[in-house]
């Protein structure tokens, strides 16, 4: 009995042995013949890259919602805050972990099945990642395994972390931490706050299991994930107690439906793509042609195109609200920010390039330039009463001011500042309906775009898109060089060759002394008249104009500084409906939430930047007052009376401000 325990034992050792050196054997085999892919081919593929104008990405065509970042664009407190939820001592430690895997295998054990449970170093979990199929077999785990040992060897902590950084999936369409940042905070990662930074880290260990837009219980577990994470920055002594105790947890933002073109950004890559397909590229070369495409735009200025509107437009909205921006650099025609909407893949009409809606008083400054161009001067003295009607090819053009204000005999310089349409009218009449609407195509506004040479052209009821306001009013800020507005900068081959180059196209249409004298008139606007709210606490000159329509059906807010010109509007999709009432007002005017945005948007795309100054005024026609008060006379005062006191009274909030 005794011989036969000792053989079996004498076998067992022996069958153990040959079992070691099999695993041992095999697992040098895997070693040998399992090679590391090139990390940049998984994370850049053949996918179009689409880059702000210093080479930062945006976004990508033909991949994963995914935008790449150098680790040195992280902040330290980002890159702790995910190794103090994932790998604690990842720049001390092996790639692999002895005591993980053996505690995962305990795990797994324990369960009855692979489950994946814990073990993971974040080397091990990039290798997972970027390399391997999300099966759970051992032989995936060994090969993830081979290849984390494999990356120790042949790239630097950093290098492993930064890659790490910009693969791993954090939920809601969103791959790598920049994409997550803005997915998550509307930001980019550079800006991130520590708090927030947690969130990040603690949610991308299992987005559907933390991300708090699930449900309550994900909210609870993300609150309590996010705890561990920032006593994980203690332990590792990257926070102290004290700022531990300070920080809050932070807001979350609203899930957006998912995807590459998820949110605003979606609104900027499709353009691009169109404006692409009029150079001859085909949506099927961009999803697989590995092209490099950079654009005009600034990723200071994008930025705070998204901030401005998220924190300074109307909180709550219909379905058929639509909120844009655009931005562009005077004298050149560069797109430096393009907002078109809240989310792409719920909308999408671009409302910034797509969208027309009534442009209100903001085409008042093409008749201002019209009549100076015709010697008629800022200090001309003009009727501001209320109502006055009229002649518009024999029919009567009753013109009321916005809440039927009084103005009496004022000069068109405080007309233009307070808007007074019962002046712009007659002042676009004597200077000549067709020269306003020469004057507005000089400026920008596209022959695709209907203008009527009538008494009503001066107080815009013509329906342009937001870039061509925009488009328009960097005109008048590179004092009278109009450019073609444009995005495509540059388009790169796979092989890195130049394949399009965009192009500057400019040349003068006004002469500067007229843009003096009109940026001076629209210096008041934003100093003392109806868009106030866009120049409290810029800290540079401003110059704009304010525009409202018929029953404040869209708002609008067109301005520039010297170097930017933007412009601001908000609409509904059916003309007729009223804007009064969103966001809580009463009435919503262009100097409401429209010169807000702007205001805050130039706050933020300028930070930083030196003030500089506008010209002079040129003075056109002169300092000293001159009449025009019968320089078009109006129909019968009876005819106006009859239009204040009937049924076309209430026709008073028809007036564009």
């Amino acid at each position: 009995m005794s011989n036969l325990r000792g053989n079996l034992i004498r076998y067992g050792i022996f069958a153990g042995g040959i079992g070691f050196i099999i695993a041992v054997l095999g697992f040098a085999f895997v070693y040998f013949t399992v090679s590391i892919p090139d990390a940049n081919a998984f994370v850049n593929s053949q996918s179009t890259i689409i880059q702000y104008a210093d080479g930062q990405e945006i976004g990508r065509l033909g991949s994963e919602n995914r935008t790449v970042v150098k680790l040195a664009n992280i902040p330290l407190h980002v890159r702790q805050a995910v190794m103090a939820a994932e790998d604690r001592n990842f720049y001390t430690q092996s790639a692999v972990s002895p005591i993980g895997i053996a505690r995962a295998l305990f795990n797994n054990l324990k369960s009855g099945s692979l489950n994946g449970q814990g073990g993971s170093t974040i080397t091990q979990q990039y290798a997972k990642t970027a390399f391997l199929t999300p099966e759970r077999t051992i032989t995936r785990k060994v090969k993830e395994l081979v290849i984390a040992m494999k990356l120790q060897n042949q790239m630097s902590k950093d290098d492993i972390l930064e890659s790490y950084l910009n693969t791993i999936y954090f939920g809601r369409g969103s791959y790598g931490i920049q994409t997550a940042s803005e997915v998550y905070f509307g930001k980019s990662v550079s800006k991130l706050s520590i708090s927030q930074a947690a969130v990040l880290a603690s949610i991308l260990r299992s987005p559907g299991y933390y991300d708090p837009s699930y449900g309550k219980e994900n909210a609870t577990r993300l609150k309590a994930r996010w705890q561990y994470v920032i006593d994980g920055m203690v332990a590792k002594e990257w926070l102290t107690t004290a700022q531990a105790k300070s920080l809050k947890y932070p807001a979350i933002r609203d899930r957006v439906t998912s995807g590459a073109l998820a949110g605003p950004k979606g609104y900027v890559i499709s353009w691009v793509v169109h404006e692409l397909a009029k150079l001859g590229f085909t949506e099927a070369q961009l999803q697989t042609g590995g092209y490099v495409i950079k654009t005009t735009l600034e990723k200071k200025n994008q930025e705070a195109a998204v901030t401005a509107m998220d924190t300074r437009g109307p909180a709550k909205t219909p379905d058929n609200f639509h909120a844009a921006l655009v931005s562009i650099r005077p004298g050149t025609g560069e797109v430096v920010a393009l907002y078109g909407g809240k989310d792409y893949l719920v909308t999408q009409l671009n409302g910034a390039t797509q969208s027309i809606t009534q442009a209100g008083s903001g085409f008042k400054p093409f008749a201002l330039v019209a009549a100076l161009e015709q010697g008629i001067p800022l200090t001309s003295i003009w009727s501001g009463k209320s109502p006055q009607v009229f002649d518009d090819v024999g029919k009567p053009y009753p013109v009321f001011n916005y809440s039927n204000e009084q103005e009496g005999e004022i000069n068109l310089l405080a007309a233009t500042a307070h808007s007074i349409n019962t002046i712009f009218v007659p002042l676009g009449i004597k200077a000549g309906p067709d020269k306003v609407v020469d004057v507005a195509r000089r400026a920008g506004i596209p022959n695709t775009v209907a203008l009527m040479p009538t008494p009503s052209i001066s107080l815009g009821v013509a329906s342009p898109h937001v870039i061509d306001m925009a488009s328009a009013y960097a005109t008048f800020a590179a004092n009278g060089i109009y450019a073609t507005p444009f995005i495509v900068k540059e388009v790169l081959g796979s092989n890195k060759g130049v394949l399009y180059e965009g192009k500057i196209e400019a040349q003068q249409v006004f002469q500067p002394d007229v843009m003096a004298d009109l940026t001076y008139a629209l210096e008041q606007v934003t100093k003392y008249g109806t868009g106030g709210a866009a120049s409290s606490g810029v800290g540079r000159p401003t110059a704009g104009k304010t525009g409202t329509t018929t029953d404040n059906a869209s708002a609008w807010f067109n301005g520039f500084t010297p170097e930017f010109a933007t412009t601001v509007a908000m609409f509904r999709d059916d003309a007729t409906q009223s804007l009064n009432g969103i966001g809580g007002l009463g009435a919503f005017t262009g100097g409401t939430f429209p010169a807000r945005v702007w205001n805050t948007y130039t706050k933020l795309a300028q930070k930083g930047m030196p003030a500089t100054s506008f010209p002079e005024p040129a003075n056109i026609g002169g300092t000293d007052p001159v009449s025009y008060l019968t320089a078009v006379p109006t129909l019968d005062p009876e005819l106006a009376g009859k239009y204040e006191s009937g049924a076309t009274k209430k026709k008073k909030l028809a007036a564009k401000q």
